[in-house]
């Protein structure tokens, strides 16, 4: 066996460890921007469209009610029988109005669901990689840093002729 061992590119590790760092700086921001993405989308949903689907439904019952008063007026008077007609078709636009907006209310009350059943599991893999990028790969680094340490080390004592080990060098630089 070789006394020593033949050290030639520390220099790719030193470029690993620099690219995964670059990979940690962009893939944080980007997870967190997905999170808060499906957080605004679920807010949209339950306050924002809700509410104005709540108003239009009223908006809308209102107009219908009016409609319907109108023609109820028109035919105790019967004198104006071509109004009738008239304000009959009236009270079928409103009442459509009205079904399309309670339509619309129920479609976005079944997306709230819909969107909670879909992007929880998928929510949960999000909050996964984070932790694994917070944790584990800066553990990665931590250790990237450590080897570029002892290789470091390893490599001047046997420049210098040092009979310490990389190892026990490592151990003392670390104590400092």
């Amino acid at each position: 066996m070789a006394d020593k061992a033949q050290i030639t590119s520390v220099e790719a590790i030193e470029s690993f460890r620099a690219s995964l760092i670059v990979f940690l700086s962009q893939a944080r921001p980007v997870l967190d921007e997905v999170a808060n993405e499906m957080s605004r989308m679920r807010l949209w949903l339950q306050n924002d469209q809700r509410m104005f689907w709540e108003q239009e439904l009223r908006r809308r019952e209102r107009r219908l009610e009016e409609a319907k008063q109108e023609l109820f007026n028109a035919t105790i008077s019967s004198l104006q029988t071509g109004t009738a007609a008239l304000l009959q078709m009236t009270v079928q636009r409103t009442r459509r109005a009205v079904d399309e907006a309670e339509a619309k209310l129920k479609l976005l009350k079944r997306w709230d669901k819909e969107l909670d059943n879909r992007s929880a599991p998928l929510m949960k893999q999000i909050e996964q990689l984070q932790g694994f990028l917070a944790t584990d790969m800066a553990r990665a680094v931590a250790y990237l840093d450590q080897a570029l340490r002892a290789l470091d080390a390893y490599r001047n004592a046997g420049l210098t002729g040092d009979t310490k080990t990389a190892t026990e060098t490592t151990i003392v630089e670390e104590k400092k």
